[in-house]
């Protein structure tokens, strides 16, 4: 007899983390998508908002009020930071048991003052704020096999925290000095019709935007002051580049009295049994491209010409591995799959 397999709602399904969510969700060997929900889009059919998904069999797009949750396992939930709090406030307190991947903002920090001061109001639920794990899994695996509600990170975050936490744990980074310069490609900004989005405001160009408050700057001050011990607060600027997919950060640092050499030989040692996360050869520069469509995160070391200095690179694509394919990673370790079940897609090259 077939293994039944777990029930999965997405909500959120008409934006590009929610189709990637989909698109990811489709080949999983362990789950069905029995709900997908869309605010304007309820009432059409996936193929009729994305028509890449023409010939499956998909459930047509609903509200979230008309889904019916007692029978489902989990739920991701790909909606804008804010309406989120009272979206998954309401379903837990109707149906405890629900698993819940967050993939907005709204339970990402752990201080209600720190949310506050990042998003402009008061946090809506805080006891879940308090219970959510951060679903960086290569960090906080233990904790999100245990949780019923995941904070999945943010793509930036994502793409600075995992080189350079080891880093800091280790003592072998000056906390002082860390500036993150990453830049994203245009599905970031989502699906909804910007005029500074259009492609000849974009193309042929690049732009740093929110340089001096951007909201994942919250994330990197929690996760790296833990790691340090103390509080920590990176210079981090963020570029808009010309292209689909695909985040690429360049972190400068300074040793604390060892050399590059030893900041990779601590990054290897850090993730070399991790599955999603490739430690390139000392002195190789990643590319984008060749994470593009995978769950992968390339990390590079270079020394800079003047001796206790270093480059360290990472890069994503930013909808798997930096939101929809890290969420699916989190969903695996809650319901108790292989980590790796539905992610196992090689980079798309070229």
């Amino acid at each position: 007899m077939a293994e039944a397999k777990a029930k999965i709602a997405v909500l959120g399904a008409s934006g590009y983390t929610g189709a990637e969510l989909v698109r990811l969700l489709l080949r999983h060997p362990r789950v069905e998508l029995v709900a997908l929900t869309a605010d304007r889009k309820a009432g059409l059919s996936m193929a009729e908002v994305f028509p890449q998904f023409a010939p499956y069999d998909l459930p047509r797009l609903t509200t979230i009020d008309e889904v019916d949750y007692s029978g489902i396992d989990l739920v991701f939930c790909a909606l804008p930071h804010g309406t989120t709090q009272q979206v998954i406030q309401k379903l837990l307190a109707t149906y405890p048991k629900l698993r819940i991947v967050d993939l907005s903002a709204d339970f990402r920090l752990k201080d209600p003052g720190a949310y506050e001061q990042w998003y402009g109001h008061p946090h809506a639920a805080l006891e879940l704020q308090k219970e959510a794990a951060f679903g960086l899994v290569e960090i906080y695996r233990e904790d999100i096999r245990k949780a019923r509600l995941v904070a999945n990170p943010g793509c930036h975050t994502t793409t600075s925290i995992l080189p350079v936490v080891p880093l800091l744990e280790a003592g072998a980074i000056d906390p002082e000095t860390i500036v993150v310069d990453s830049k994203t490609g245009m599905s970031g900004a989502g699906r909804a019709a910007k005029e500074a989005m259009l492609f000849s405001e974009v193309s042929e160009g690049i732009h740093a935007y929110s340089a001096s408050g951007h909201r994942h700057m919250g994330e990197l001050d929690q996760e790296y002051s833990k790691a340090a011990g103390r509080p920590v607060t990176p210079m981090f600027v963020p570029h808009l580049v010309p292209m689909n997919r695909g985040i690429y950060a360049s972190i400068y640092v300074r040793t604390t009295g060892g050399t590059a050499e030893d900041l990779h030989g601590v990054l290897a040692s850090f993730y070399k049994n991790e599955p999603f996360v490739h430690v390139l050869p000392m002195g190789q520069v990643p590319q984008s491209r060749h994470v593009r469509g995978s769950n992968m995160v390339f990390l590079g070391v270079v020394a800079d010409r003047v001796p206790g200095r270093a480059i360290v690179f990472s890069t994503i694509d930013n909808l798997v591995k930096g939101a929809s394919g890290q969420a699916v990673q989190n969903m695996n370790l809650v319901l108790g799959f292989a980590e790796t079940d539905g992610l196992q897609q090689v980079a798309l090259m070229p």
